[in-house]
């Protein structure tokens, strides 16, 4: 959004008012992790103007920061993060510093054709043509943890949802709140979930970008309060064998432009999902297997992906089914046509918040545009894996990509997604993807897991 002068001026009064040293230009990489240069207070103006200068290479990383072949990725060449200044947030858990959100553009100032906050913001442009307004949130999973003879382990034994989960962790997860409320996040529930030191802070709905932009807060905001209080959060999708992993569900919804109206709902029963609801929800379905790839995009998500998990590991939907890929949760009472939505299931916090939610707009779009029947043989009331081999057989429900390889091939198959995210993103972010299921291929569970732990 552009801005007068005034307001940048107020935005960096308020920096200086606040106390701020140093503020930093965030952005999320094609692997999934949050990168950033900070400015000194006394630069910020001309900061906010010109952004900060990366190089080329940044979008060719894969973890560990080792370079992929990418044409146009290479040691020349740089492209610069520009702040949205609507996302300028000072940070609690580090008085004297604050944080902005960023684009990344070219030199002469042009969107740069692999950034991945301008992927989203253009297939919400395209909702928008077609008088949709996005309304996401994204619901992270992590776990608390200390290390111990270079050893990650649990916070905590808890059971889930047991109060016990509640009180080890009390002082930071009451830390972590206040930081979230304070910068700008509606908090909605807390609550500790089923592994060993794993809890989970769900958001409230916001369009589609707050929501993506919510993400990347949150994962900084957990993460640095929780080193404070001497833990160390993991977001990695699987961070512990054999206990639950890290998922990051993904719900949707569309409204009218003035956002009045819940387009997905049809009526006051608690599953009335209008018809152009289940067109967008026979897209994603349609497109599932290389969504995948970019919404669980690390060789480490894939660990998760087991039956009785919650992850979704077959192609389905139901109502209120946790064991589907995507689940239609029954409305609010309070709000039975504004709470009807779409919740995403196989997604982790190692995608781009803005890649994930991009392509699930994408394909759902083309679900409407092309008035995609939603299959019914795909709704199920049960656990998938619980149906005979034969009865998925003949319903045509099949597994989801059950590695990072196999994702990818798909995403690689499909066009449509492919075209949506533009060459340069594609490109640069199936290399990226390419590159570590080679590097993690016959590599030991343990060393593949300690190599994700603190990288997510």
């Amino acid at each position: 959004m552009t801005h007068p002068d005034s307001y940048l001026e107020e935005v960096t009064q308020r920096a200086r008012d606040a106390g701020v040293q140093l503020v930093a230009f965030l952005w999320c990489d094609n692997a999934g992790v949050i990168r950033n240069k900070a400015t000194h207070i006394d630069n910020l103006p001309g900061r906010f103007t010109s952004g900060i200068g990366f190089s080329s290479a940044m979008q060719a990383l894969r973890i560990g920061d080792v370079l992929e072949q990418v044409k146009g990725m290479g040691p020349v060449g740089e492209f610069r993060v520009v702040p949205d200044l609507d996302t300028f947030t000072l940070l609690p858990y580090a008085p004297k510093r604050a944080l902005a959100l960023c684009d990344l553009v070219n030199l002469d100032g042009a969107a740069y054709s692999a950034c991945p906050r301008t992927f989203l913001k253009r297939m919400i442009a395209q909702a928008a043509d077609r008088g949709l307004h996005m309304v996401s949130s994204l619901e992270p999973e992590w776990t608390l943890a200390t290390k111990e003879n270079g050893v990650y382990v649990g916070a905590d034994e808890s059971a889930a949802f047991s109060s016990i989960g509640m009180i080890a962790p009390m002082d930071t997860i009451d830390d972590i709140v206040t930081a979230m409320t304070e910068q700008g996040l509606r908090i909605g529930v807390v609550h500790p979930e089923a592994g060993h030191g794993q809890q989970e802070i769900s958001l409230m709905h916001e369009d589609a970008l707050r929501a993506a932009d919510n993400q990347i807060i949150y994962r900084e905001t957990v993460r640095n309060v929780a080193w404070r209080h001497g833990y160390y959060a993991s977001f990695a999708p699987k961070p512990f064998k054999g206990q639950s992993g890290n998922g990051c569900h993904i719900h949707l919804s569309a409204w009218d432009a003035d956002r009045h109206e819940n387009l997905f709902s049809a009526g006051d029963e608690p599953y009335a999902l209008s018809e152009m609801g289940q067109h967008f929800l026979a897209g994603m379905l349609e497109h599932m297997p290389g969504l995948m790839a970019l919404t669980a995009p690390s060789v480490n998500s894939y660990r998760r992906f087991e039956a009785g998990y919650y992850a979704g590991v077959f192609n389905t939907y139901g109502p209120d089914n946790r064991e589907a890929a995507v689940r239609i949760p029954s409305a609010l009472r309070h709000d039975r046509a504004g709470t009807v939505n779409l919740e995403f299931k196989p997604s982790d916090s190692a995608a781009n918040p803005y890649i994930a939610l991009g392509a699930l707009i994408a394909a759902g779009l083309d679900g409407v545009a092309r008035s995609l029947p939603l299959n019914e043989n795909l709704n199920v009331d049960v656990d998938p894996a619980a149906l005979s081999q034969a009865e998925r057989d003949r319903r045509g429900i099949a597994r989801l990509p059950g590695t990072l390889a196999e994702a990818t091939a798909a995403l690689e198959a499909d066009q449509f997604l492919l075209d949506a995210l533009g060459p340069a993103l594609s490109t640069s972010y199936i290399a990226v993807r390419k590159g570590e299921a080679k590097f993690f291929d016959g590599m030991d569970a343990q060393a593949e897991t300690d190599l994700h732990f603190f990288r997510y």
